[in-house]
């Protein structure tokens, strides 16, 4: 074991891939010439190969990136559950934080999020907390004047990745962190170093991996709408694109037996190779409006599904056999009010079968034919009715649990037949703060890990554990 553990770490060899372990462990022992060691293959595999599936579970239950596990935005919590009351959360703490919109995430014992102080001067931050006691470990902070709309704070994710955090400010900062002490291990300034036409939100997009590149999404020029840099060192490797920049956060799929990087700009879905940003295909995304491109798409093989506030929805099928894409549907009403479909704002949907199930622009859920866009039936019950009301979801099983912006967890059961609330509980109150709208909305995504919920506000974070 410990010579596989001084192997692994050696070669670096991460991928929780067999055939990929495989490969690449052949081509060192083939091509480094290392004689005497080839007959340790075959064990060496093996023990990568387990040591794989046991770190794949336990990432599963860490939620160490926007959407968690893979982006798929699925708890996996080890008990079902039919109703939802009071009793079955506990509140383990709370602890006052700073405004902004960036969702905790969770690695290795400790909580990441960003927030925003007004203090003269105005600081971006990155906060690390213990996430048993919500103990502060350490604070990254940086000077930084927001010039966008809505200047409440952060909006990304921190991304965590074999112990280092990764951050991506609203104005284009981007920050390697060592994920135990806060320690800047590489810094890049966006804005300068890629001419950054910013959103008029600021930059959003939470940041991918893929191997041994950090993918941005920032709508730098000339053509660096999205951008590839060296996880270790933070130096550009590639570059791809001269559109504007959404605020929707990439995703990878596996495509055809590649890797495919799928990213919703502000005029197209695209699909790169991750490793070099070449283009293997692109949909055009024509819209009436400015971008308000913000849910991230959602693949259910072979389709993938897009939603925005002011375009509506559309539907694309992926090739099986090649890298290609092309568009099945696309369906928009008159306008944000009189929609058609389903005009998402910042809530990503969620598909079960032939089904999508999103909300639309003023917080109605809606329930729509996959295949044609169609609606099935909608609810006004999950999210009190306004402009960009919101609730995000997440799946379990049969089960889809919301978090909405009056703070509230919701237990539901979506199915083409209707709605059904199981239950829901208060975790944080929202907290008010101009220029937000109503009496404050919390509309940062909540970390799932394990049993436990780690929820925020603009001015307190708190984590919750599911009791049996």
């Amino acid at each position: 074991m410990v010579f596989f553990v001084l192997i692994r770490k050696r070669y670096m060899l991460y991928s929780n891939n067999p055939v990929s372990l495989f490969r690449r462990w052949f081509n060192i022992c083939r091509y480094k010439k290392y004689n005497g060691v080839r007959y340790l293959l075959a064990i060496t595999f093996f023990f990568i190969t387990v040591s794989c599936q046991g770190q794949q579970q336990d990432m599963k239950h860490e939620w160490s990136q926007w959407l968690g596990y893979e982006r798929l935005g699925i708890w996996h919590l080890d008990i079902s559950k039919d109703t939802l009351v009071d009793s079955d959360l506990k509140k383990l703490w709370e602890i006052p934080v700073g405004t902004g919109y960036s969702g905790p995430t969770v690695s290795d014992g400790r909580v990441y999020l960003m927030d925003y102080t007004t203090d003269s001067p105005n600081r971006e931050r990155v906060v690390c907390l213990d996430a048993d006691t919500g103990e502060l470990l350490w604070i990254h902070e940086y000077e930084c004047t927001y010039s966008v709309g809505y200047p409440t704070g952060p909006r990304a994710s921190v991304l965590l990745h074999e112990a280092r955090a990764y951050s991506f400010g609203t104005m284009g900062d981007i920050y390697c962190l060592d994920a135990v002490n806060g320690k800047v291990l590489w810094y890049v300034d966006g804005i300068h170093t890629y001419d950054i036409r910013l959103p008029v939100w600021g930059l959003s997009a939470s940041p991918v991996l893929e191997n041994n590149l950090l993918i941005l999404q920032l709508g730098g020029s000339p053509g660096a709408c999205l951008v590839a840099l060296d996880k270790d060192s933070g130096e550009e490797v590639w570059r791809a694109l001269d559109d504007e920049a959404s605020y929707s956060s990439p995703i990878i799929i596996d495509q055809a037996g590649k890797r495919v990087l799928v990213c919703w700009t502000g005029d197209n879905l695209v699909g790169l190779n991750p490793e070099t940003g070449s283009m293997y295909w692109k949909v055009p995304y024509e819209r009436s409006g400015g971008i308000i491109n913000i849910a991230t798409p959602v693949y259910a093989s072979p389709y993938i599904f897009l939603s925005s506030f002011w375009d509506g929805s559309m539907l694309i099928s992926l090739s099986q056999n090649t890298q290609e894409a092309e568009l099945v549907w696309k369906r928009a009403g008159r306008n944000e009010r009189n929609t058609d479909a389903l005009h998402a704002c910042m809530v990503t949907p969620v598909i079960y079968g032939d089904y999508v199930y999103g909300i639309d622009s003023y917080g109605e859920l809606r329930c729509l034919d996959l295949l044609t866009g169609e609606r099935v039936w909608s609810d006004t019950t999950l999210v009190p009715y306004g402009r960009w009301a919101n609730a995000h979801l997440v799946t379990q099983g049969d089960k889809t649990w919301a978090f909405n912006e009056l703070g509230q967890l919701i237990l539901t059961k979506l199915t083409p037949g209707g709605y059904t609330d199981l239950g829901r509980v208060e975790l944080v109150k929202p907290f008010k703060v101009s220029p937000n709208p109503r009496d404050g909305v919390n509309w940062a995504h909540p970390a799932f890990t394990g049993r436990r919920i780690y929820a925020r506000s603009d001015a307190m974070v708190v984590c919750y554990e599911v009791v049996k």
